[in-house]
Formats: C-alpha cells, structure tokens, sequence
C-alpha cells in the first residue's frame, strides 16, 4: 500500500451554517469558523472539509450553486474566505471545499441562457428533451421529488433534475461544460486550497436513450452509468494530478467491486470515497450487517483503494441517536462508535457535534424543518391522504434535520451559537450537552476524541495495519472483536455495543502473550486476564499485544 499524508489524516466536518454565528444574523458564517478554529485544531484533526460555500439562492443549503468562482453573502466574503484559508494552514490543518459539479442552480446564468432558446449556445450544457406523448420523457423520480423532469413552458420541452426542480443536471456530454468545470477546479486549487470533497460524483453520466424504469422507487438508475470514469479519469488528467491534494467523491449505489474502480490507486481517478451501504441502506444498528459490509470493503480496496469511515455527517441522522444509545449509555456510546471508526480500515471522518456527543432531534411540527426532501416528502404523502402527523413521525427519524441543528457550545440562550434568531431551532438538550462542560471534564466525549486521534497519529497501525475479526466473534450480534497488524505491531480491539455487559474468552493462542490497555472508555485496569475479560454496556478497549 502507496504511503499517503491523506491517508495518516483524520477529517473534520464544518456544516458552517450550523457551526458558529459570528455577526448574530442566526446564521454560522466563515469569520465564525475563524473563531473557533482552535477548538477544532485541539482536537487534533488534520483537514477541514468545508460544506458549499458559493454563491447561491440557498434552496439546498449551498448546494443549488449560481456562482462557482463567489462567496455565498450569508457565509461571508471572498476575503474572510482567504483568511480562513490562511489561517487553517497556519495551524497546520487542511482545506477541503465541497464542490456540486453534477447540477447548478437553476438562477446560475448558465441555466438563465440554455433555457432563452432552444439554439442558445448554452442549450446542451443542460438535458433537454423533448415530450413523450404528452407526457415526461421517462418515469424516473429524482431524489427529491416524484419527477427528474421540468416541462418549461416558453421552449416546450423539459429539463432534467436529479435533486430538486431547481437543480437542474448539467449535461456532462458536453465538451466545453467540462473544460469550464475544470477551469473552475484549477481557480480554487491555485488559491491554495487542498482537496475537494465531489457531491454526487456518481451521477454524472446518463444512460443511452434513458429507459423506463421497472421500478421507479429503486432510484439506483440514475447512478454510475457508462462513460462515468472516462469522465473522472479526464477530472484528474487535466486537474488533480497537478497538485498535492486529496479527492474524495459522494458514490451512492456502489458496491466495493465498482468503488474501486473510482480510487484504485493506479487508475488515476480520485483517492477516496464514501459508500452508504451503512448510512443509506441500514436504518438501525445491525451489527451482522455492519460486520459484513466492512469485510467486503476491506476484502475489495485493502491495498488497491481508499475507502472512508463515517456513520454521519450533514445528510444523516447523529450517529449515537440512530446508531448507539442516546439516554443512559450516551457517553460510553458515543466512543464506542468513535473508537470503532478510528480503529477500522480508512480514513476516519468527524461530522461537527459528534465529539460531544451531540444526538438527533425530533421536532413537533413540520413548520420546523428545513430539509428539502423531507418538506417534499411530506407534501407528497400528504397529498395522498395520509394523516400528516403519522407522515411527520415516519419521517423524523431519517430528517437531515437531525444532524443540522446549530452546535452546542454552552449553557447559554441559543447554545452559544448566535446572539440573534437562529435559522433553524436547537436541540433543547443543550444545556447538558455543550462543549465547555466537555472540556471542563477530562472524561469527557471530547477528550475521549482528542486521545483516539493522538493514538493514531503516532501509530501507523491504525493506518496501514491489516485487519482481522476474531472468528469466535464473528457472528456475535453485540461483540465486534479485530485486530489490526503492522510488522511486528499488534492491536486487538474489543467493541461491546449493547446495553448488557458481557465477556469475551480469549483462545489459547494469547495465552503466551501480554496485553497492554491502551484506550478504553472506561476507567479499567491497565492489565487484562488472558483468560476472561469482562466488558461493560457499550466499552470499548484497545489493546496491544
């Protein structure tokens, strides 16, 4: 395996709307972010990777761009932008900006002329087609809406959307839309930035003649067609492989068999991805599943690829809510949770909240949303005759919502997170959660965090180390027992993710053998019995042995 700085990184999330309001308009901002960049570098991270920044009319949350080369208004200014930029290299840290290149705005003045006219020269950097006997060209559904087509009424015909009406796809076809893309790209990485995290990478390419669907709910078909990697592969030829940087691409529907054919380290495309086998397709902690898909991952890139680990960031719900133990075990599980995503093959992310354990939330009305899919979902189902309050209680669990509610920084009015209204409400439960009581407690979620990403930097085991489950545990649907192997270098891991205590048995092969209590999220005993070890609701240990 090729050695990497990326690859030695830990990643942190800012979703800066929620981060920190520095000018008290009830929105974060970029001087926010500023702000409180020391509380980020103490933690020990390594990158930042920024969520949309441009300018935009912010249907999306930043991901409706109209202005590729601008700084959103509500975000800041493109000089508080390069003092950011300066700043995070100061303290040694990276920048990675999110950028949308599968669709724009539908106010981005690309959009504005290609629908002037029909021989505008901008017409096919957009997909346009013709009606089919009076009716859209396919039956596909967008992700957020019942439809991927838009009838516009002055040049009769319909555009095509993979998210919202308003976020029209641009048409990746196009020869000249491409090397304005990549212009755009190279504009960012002259500045100085470090990377780009690609959204919906996956969806570039369309399929020929775009078929009916069999299933229409089954949305996987408007993701990695034919012509895909030609394009990425071009993406880095002209662009990335110019500069020190990393890439990392949004790739939903991918198995590990086609992830690698996105990070395969010799095929010159990107360097890491993300997979929602996990976040999208698990809805509630299943630990046989989970254990399944990270062995078929790691069995699929281990030494071929870079894949990435994260249970949440801004699309999904706060990992200790949907994926641990909220109530009683909230603490001890969320550094479970961490302890197994630093521990496991890839790159460990940090989504914003989730070092101090910050948890979902479940907003009485629907008025109090702002997640674009789920208003439209709602509309949608709603409009069927379904009773609104069981549509709002269907939908609550999986609400983007659940992970965007401003950052818990104190026990004051707002959290601490704005002087002013905030622009969406927060977590009530934010006066027993904030990071100044964490950092007040040396036991706290947040140290806990601060002393897995030390045991990682200044051990490439976690790293570059091979993994192994112990296969007495293998299907144990509470334990998750591994170890991680690097030369003469061992580690064994111990995961009790349930709320009963239980014990683990070692096999005689470590009777010779000694084991060192690294990390535990337990004030345990710095020795073990090789014998038995006894592990509390939700602890965690890492050893070496």
């Amino acid at each position: 395996m090729n050695k990497n700085w990326w690859k030695q990184s830990v990643v942190y999330q800012v979703y800066w709307r929620s981060f920190y309001d520095s000018d008290g308009d009830g929105y974060g901002d970029l001087q926010g972010l500023i702000q409180k960049l020391d509380y980020i570098h103490e933690l020990g991270v390594d990158i930042i990777w920024l969520n949309p920044v441009y300018e935009s009319p912010d249907l999306d949350n930043g991901y409706d761009i109209s202005g590729y080369e601008a700084i959103m208004p509500k975000a800041g200014t493109m000089e508080i932008w390069e003092k950011l930029l300066f700043e995070v290299h100061a303290r040694g840290m990276k920048l990675i900006m999110d950028l949308v290149v599968n669709h724009t705005s539908d106010q981005h003045s690309w959009f504005l002329e290609s629908k002037s006219s029909r021989d505008n020269p901008k017409r096919d950097w957009y997909i346009w087609k013709d009606a089919k006997n009076g009716e859209v060209p396919n039956n596909w559904r967008s992700y957020f809406s019942p439809s991927t087509w838009e009838w516009d009424e002055a040049t009769e015909q319909c555009y095509f959307h993979s998210f919202a009406v308003e976020q029209p796809d641009l048409n990746w076809e196009n020869p000249e839309l491409r090397e304005e893309i990549y212009r755009t790209m190279t504009y960012w990485l002259d500045k100085g930035i470090d990377g780009f995290r690609l959204d919906a990478i996956a969806l570039l390419a369309k399929p020929e003649g775009y078929p009916d669907a069999e299933n229409r709910d089954d949305i996987q078909y408007l993701t990695n067609h034919p012509g895909l990697h030609a394009y990425l592969r071009e993406m880095n030829e002209r662009v990335f492989r110019h500069y020190d940087i990393v890439t990392v691409g949004e790739t939903a529907f991918v198995t590990p068999e086609e992830g690698l054919k996105y990070v395969g380290e010799h095929r010159g495309e990107l360097n890491m991805l993300f997979h929602f086998e996990v976040c999208d397709e698990m809805p509630s902690w299943d630990m046989l599943r989970f254990k399944d898909i990270q062995r078929r991952w790691y069995k699929g890139l281990w030494g071929k690829g870079s894949n990435s680990q994260f249970l949440n960031n801004h699309d999904h719900t706060r990992q200790v809510t949907r994926f641990g133990n909220d109530g009683p075990y909230r603490v001890e599980s969320a550094k479970l949770l961490a302890t197994m995503l630093h521990t496991l093959p890839g790159i460990p992310y940090i989504y914003q909240g989730e070092e101090i354990g910050m948890t979902g939330v479940k907003f009485d009305s629907i008025d109090h949303y702002n997640d674009i899919a789920m208003k439209n979902r709602y509309e949608e189902e709603v409009g069927k005759g379904r009773d609104p309050q069981e549509v709002l209680q269907s939908l609550q669990a999986l609400s983007r919502d659940n992970s965007r509610t401003p950052m818990q920084w104190e026990n004051t009015i707002h959290a601490g997170f704005t002087t002013g209204t905030p622009w969406i409400n927060l977590n009530p439960n934010y006066a027993e959660i904030n990071v100044a009581k964490d950092l007040s407690d040396p036991n706290s979620v947040y140290r806990y965090y601060q002393k897995l990403i030390a045991l990682r930097k200044n051990n490439e085991v976690m790293v570059y180390g091979q993994f192994e489950e112990l296969p007495e545990w293998m299907q144990n649907e509470h334990l998750y027992v591994y170890t991680r192997t690097l030369g003469d270098t061992r580690w064994l891991i111990l995961l009790n993710h349930s709320d009963e205590k239980s014990s683990i048995q070692l096999s005689p092969a470590y009777k010779d053998f000694s084991l060192k209590l690294l990390l535990s999220n337990y004030l345990a005993n710095d020795a073990a019995s090789n014998d038995r070890i006894e592990l509390n609701p939700h602890e965690a240990r890492i050893y070496e042995i």
